[in-house]
């Protein structure tokens, strides 16, 4: 059979393109240092890896929005830990109130340091994030959660609701607590609380409510406790019920309670008993009537009973609200703990990815590079090849 010259060139030709084909792939898969360049160099491995990627991509977004909740969640934790202080501090200065011996002028001054604590717990209660957002606005953090009222008083005006993200693909966490549950709420754990009566007019003091018998079956309930004053005989009823005598300095027990009154109560005197989330729960609240005590002097037996019961309702409730704050900064500790065992998972997944992903579409290095040194033999060779074959003429014979 005669081959002829063109089928010859035609051959060789396809020849040294394949051969040059083969080694421009090898040569470009060590370039890149994928051994998948294109999908159809292996469409299975190519289909995993999109998968593969996919997920990569979905763990880094996670990893970044926890970065974000990381910060949140690190500014909170420092605002509440300069709260707390404050609040131990305030409680120190009306622990020193409390003292009878101190004057008005001493109380006044007094009220001057405390007033400086009230308004540093009130621009910490207003704290942003450094990016204009409001700490403890809940959703609502476009502008301060807490504002004064034309009286003066300090209300709230955020939102209710915790803000939440998204930091992994099966944990939604609150990476904010709002201003409500801060600073005008109590832990569930607080006992009761007394308060006298804003229109008494007698000396009548109380001390407690302390919890002897929280099994008591009426443990929990409102005392409302009223004295009556007929000749010299003072009597007290509770929630309306029979008259008792009345005794300065004698415990009484009811409802699992125990509380002791000193003074003398003028007709028509109460004091109320509740639980503390019944009563007051505003911890800025407490500070206006604590400051409202100190900052007006007390001469007749009545006022002073006002401050003394005041300062000792107000130190209860403050204690409530350092608790209150301390446990809502333990959540937050917690939810930076738990950031960091996410993050750790989240690190593992990604290293499992990245060994998927090198499995699929990665090169081998050394068996690429002996198939390159290969295929240049293969081409040198075809080269050479096709030089010798196109020598080869009947010419050369005659």
């Amino acid at each position: 059979m005669r081959i002829s010259t063109v089928t010859m060139f035609e051959q060789s030709v396809s020849s040294l393109n394949r051969q040059q084909a083969d080694f421009m792939k090898v040569g470009q898969q060590i370039a890149s240092g994928r051994r998948v360049v294109n999908p159809s160099d292996d469409p299975q491995a190519a289909s995993r890896a999109v998968r593969v990627a996919q997920s990569q991509a979905l763990t880094q977004q996670f990893t970044d929005a926890r970065v974000t909740a990381r910060n949140a969640l690190s500014q909170e934790e420092s605002v509440l830990n300069s709260v707390g202080d404050a609040i131990a501090s305030a409680r120190t200065l009306v622990l020193q109130a409390v003292n009878g011996t101190l004057s008005d002028a001493d109380r006044d001054s007094v009220a001057s340091e405390l007033r400086g604590i009230y308004e540093t717990v009130l621009g910490q209660a207003n704290a942003t994030d450094g990016n204009g957002r409001y700490l403890f606005g809940g959703y609502r953090d476009s502008s301060p959660p807490f504002v004064r009222d034309p009286a003066g008083d300090v209300q709230y005006v955020g939102d209710t609701n915790t803000r939440e993200q998204r930091i992994d693909a099966s944990r939604l966490m609150p990476v904010g607590d709002n201003g409500d549950a801060i600073f005008r709420s109590v832990h569930s754990s607080a006992g009761y609380l007394a308060e006298a009566d804003a229109g008494n007019t007698g000396s009548l003091t109380f001390a407690g409510p302390d919890t002897v018998n929280a099994a008591d079956p009426d443990y929990g309930s409102r005392l409302d406790i009223t004295f009556a004053v007929a000749g010299d005989v003072t009597t007290y009823s509770i929630n309306g019920g029979p008259a008792q005598p009345y005794t300065p300095a004698q415990p009484i027990q009811h409802a699992g309670l125990s509380f002791t009154f000193e003074g003398q109560p003028a007709d028509g005197d109460s004091v109320v008993m509740d639980r503390a989330e019944n009563l007051n729960t505003d911890l800025f609240a407490t500070f206006e009537k604590v400051l409202s005590v100190l900052e007006n002097p007390a001469t007749s037996a009545s006022d002073k009973a006002a401050l003394n019961n005041t300062l000792n309702s107000a130190l209860r409730e403050m204690d409530n609200s350092l608790d209150n704050v301390l446990t809502v900064r333990a959540s937050v500790g917690a939810r930076l703990n738990e950031l960091e065992v996410v993050d750790s998972v989240a690190s593992n997944r990604q290293l499992n990815y990245a060994e998927a992903m090198s499995d699929l579409v990665e090169l081998d290095y050394v068996s690429a590079i002996s198939e390159y040194t290969l295929r240049q033999v293969g081409l040198q060779a075809a080269q050479k090849a096709f030089v010798d074959i196109k020598g080869m003429t009947l010419f050369d014979r005659l």
